[in-house]
This record gives structure tokens, sequence and C-alpha cells, in this order.
């Protein structure tokens, strides 16, 4: 069930309807939009009497949400969700380009690529400390050191940073550290990760899991909105399928419906969606055309060194050059950068 209130309606409005329904039992989730606040009620709704809440001058309506996502549905929330990281207004008008290294490998190597990013323009810069490996003999990540230089550096040149969080027992550090905390495809449906950063109010990018449905998709953010964290980019960065050719395949049929099921931003990262240098523009393209939100994109001063990812990075000459090709598309669908 979802209570809608009237534009205009009061905070004292809002928690006297709040705590009617914790009286009951249930836990109220209050999404908060530009006009109107909408509170969404977890738990077994028949204890609620539907007309009393109709009644109240302050509501305007009171609806049953059908979906099982209930607290990410456009039912629930028909405006977007407009997250602002580092003044990119995820989620808006605007187009949020996210780039960085695969890996936090030396601050020089950071510094490097953080320098060339500025000068594009970029706000947000992502690299990863710690690194969930297929093979447990690869490289894993500088930890904590890892995250220290990201923080650093991301300071250093104004830029906010996104790094992902594997254990629950390390977003603390994460955290305080990062800006945005990334959940990755492996860790799409790890349940208590997602719990413990609902309890964070650090904006979170989701990545979609290697073989995740949207509904399973959606339902993975349904857990971090429901344990009180409203803040969560998704991210379509492509699914295991039959094809060799590319590392995933990269559905973008994704977005478009995304947007018609959510309220939540969803950005694609199409650098581990294909695999391929060749493909991380033309699909880069694709995603702004079909509306996405933003990219995601792995660029190394030095890709035939990186210790991860080596054959998916570009050169920042590659990503600038990529910005500009991109841009007759942002203004097409009347957006910008």
């Amino acid at each position: 069930m979802i209570i809608v209130f009237r534009a205009g309606a009061t905070q004292s409005n809002v928690a006297s309807v709040m705590k009617e329904i914790e009286d009951k039992g249930l836990k109220p989730v209050p999404l908060y939009g530009t006009e109107r606040t909408v509170i969404a009620v977890i738990g077994d709704e028949r204890e609620l009497n539907e007309g009393h809440f109709e009644s109240l001058p302050y509501v305007e309506k009171v609806m049953r949400v059908l979906k099982p996502f209930k607290l990410v549905s456009r039912e629930t929330k028909p405006e977007p969700t407009i997250i602002d990281v580092n003044g990119v207004k995820i989620g808006s008008k605007q187009i949020c380009a996210i780039a960085g290294p695969c890996s936090v490998e030396s601050e020089k190597q950071m510094d490097s690529v953080a320098s060339s990013l500025k000068k594009m323009g970029i706000r947000i810069m992502r690299a990863g400390a710690y690194k969930p490996r297929t093979g447990p003999y690869s490289f894993q990540g500088l930890g904590k050191e890892g995250l220290q230089i990201l923080n650093e550096v991301g300071k250093k040149y104004g830029m906010a940073t996104v790094t992902e969080v594997l254990d629950p027992r390390d977003i603390e550090a994460v955290s305080t550290h990062c800006d945005v905390l990334q959940i990755g495809a492996r860790n799409m449906q790890n349940f208590e990760l997602l719990k413990e950063v609902g309890a964070c109010q650090k904006p979170i990018l989701l990545k979609r899991g290697l073989c995740a449905t949207i509904e399973e998709f959606l339902l993975a953010a349904e857990y971090i909105l429901s344990h009180g964290n409203p803040n969560v980019i998704l991210c379509e960065r492509g699914i295991r399928t039959f094809e060799k050719e590319t590392r995933n395949t990269l559905a973008l049929a994704t977005v478009p419906l995304v947007k018609e099921l959510s309220h939540l931003p969803i950005i694609v990262d199409p650098t581990h969606g294909t695999g391929k240098k060749s493909l991380i523009a033309p699909m880069a393209k694709a995603a702004i055309a079909c509306g996405a939100d933003g990219f995601i994109i792995e660029v190394h001063p030095n890709p035939e060194e990186a210790l991860s990812d080596a054959d998916q990075q570009l050169l920042p000459s590659q990503f600038e050059t990529l910005l500009k090709e991109i841009q007759p598309i942002v203004d097409a669908v009347g957006r910008h950068l």
C-alpha cells in the first residue's frame, strides 16, 4: 500500500500518519518528491483501514501496488528520482559520465588518469580498491591502501569517487573514503550486503547480475530502499548468454523498460557489457539514444600495463574522442553532459 499526500501537506501531517502505521506494527517508508510525499507501507497491510487514511484532508489517495518491487515502482513514485553526486544530477536531463581505471594500482597511475579526466570536465571517477576476480590468483586489488589513494586523488582533483564494496565489514571504510558505493554484478543478490548498504546514506551504484532478470534486478534495489537508502543508481552492465564474441550481451532494452517500471535512474556500462574496446563507443552512443541517464567506462593511462581488464580499457585520448562523438546524440535527445 502507498499513501500519497496532497501538495502542501506538512511534515507534521506526514509524521502523524507514519506514527499510526508504526502503532500497527508496520514499517512506513517515506519517499519525498519535489511536489508530493509518498509513504510506502511494508508489512501485513490488512492491519490498516484504507478508508481512514483516504478521509484525511491532507491525503490525496491510497493505492495498492501490484508489483513485487513496491518502493522502486513508478506506481509508488511517478516522478523520476534525481541523485546529486558532486553536482552531477543523475536522473535529470544531465547525462552522467563516470570514468576511470578498472583497479587502483598506484598513486602515480591514479593521478595520471584523474588529471586527464579533470581536463575533460569529468566529475565522477571510478576505480576498484577491492576486486572480485573469477580466478583466486588474479590481482585482487590494493584494499585499504587503494581506498586511501582513491580518496586522496579524488580530493586533489575535486572529483567524486566510485568503488565497489564486497563485504559488509568493509562498508564503513569504503563509505568513509568514497562518495558512491558500487554493488557489483556478482553481489547483486547478496541480500545481507544489500541490507547493510541500505542502512548507509551514500548513493549506491547497483549493477545488474550476470544472469538476473529485470524483476530480480529491481527487487535487489528494493532491498536497499526498504532498509532506508533511497539513493540507488541502477546500472545495466550486460548479461551472460550463449554469445562468445563479446564478454557479455549488453541488453539495452533494459533501459527503456526500467524507465517504464521504476523511478530510479539507470546508467549503462559498455565496458563490461562488451569487453571490446572497439564496441565501447558505439554502445555508449546507443545507450544515450535509448534513454540511459549516463555511462560508466574504464579509462587507463596505459591499458597494456593494467593489472586487470587490460583488453577493455580506453586511453584518455580515446575517451575524449568518445565524449566529442557522443555530444550530437546527447543534443538530439534533449539532454546535456
